[in-house]
């Protein structure tokens, strides 16, 4: 059975900034560049060699990192897209606690977005697809923060607002796999640099 590795994409003005992006598709940071590059080495020393299949979100964030990581993208698709945070697009949590007191991303609804209950439908419909893809090669995921941490809690058989429990820096890497048929979390937030 194959490993299941998850690539956040590298550092963006918006992830530095602490600004919710979802839908907006903006490039990496000079930096986050840096960061993508890097990753590749970070990928090889976790996963070694063997039969590989790449699947990214089709922003160019997710894009670009997977391109620069050296990976060569087999599938592109709208499923792995970051959170929809709806009004709260481009909007700190900061900002947003001024009117919603305690809000986080796991916990208070998204006015015009995803709900968590939405995330993890989407993530369950994820991981069923490369439930048939591990079967014979590796899978690396290239996607985002909130909707990777959301994709690790759901195949450890949490509900998706566990996902706050997992950290998941710019181009960092990270690792499921399973023993004896039990998900198992190999290596979490492995950094880029």
């Amino acid at each position: 059975m194959g490993k299941l590795y998850l690539l956040r994409h590298g550092e963006t003005e918006w992830s530095l900034d602490g600004r919710h992006t979802g839908r907006t598709d903006i490039d990496l940071t000079p930096a986050g560049e840096r960061q993508a590059r890097a990753a590749k080495a970070v990928l090889a020393a976790v996963r070694g060699d063997g039969p590989l299949r790449v699947l990214t979100s089709p922003r160019r964030r997710a894009l670009r990192t997977a391109e620069l990581a050296g990976l060569r993208v087999d599938e592109t698709t709208e499923e792995l897209a970051e959170w929809d945070y709806g009004d709260y697009e481009g909007i700190t949590t900061d900002r947003i606690r001024e009117t919603v007191p305690g809000w986080t991303v796991w916990s208070h609804p998204i006015p015009g977005g995803e709900s968590a209950g939405d995330v993890a439908a989407r993530a369950d419909r994820v991981l069923g697809k490369l439930d048939g893809l591990l079967g014979d090669s590796d899978v690396v995921v290239v996607g985002h923060g909130h909707f990777s941490r959301v994709l690790v809690a759901r195949r450890l058989g949490l509900p998706a607002p566990a996902g706050v429990h997992f950290g998941l820096e710019p181009a960092s890497v990270s690792a499921l796999g399973d023993e004896r048929g039990v998900p198992q979390l190999r290596h979490l937030n492995v950094p880029s640099m």
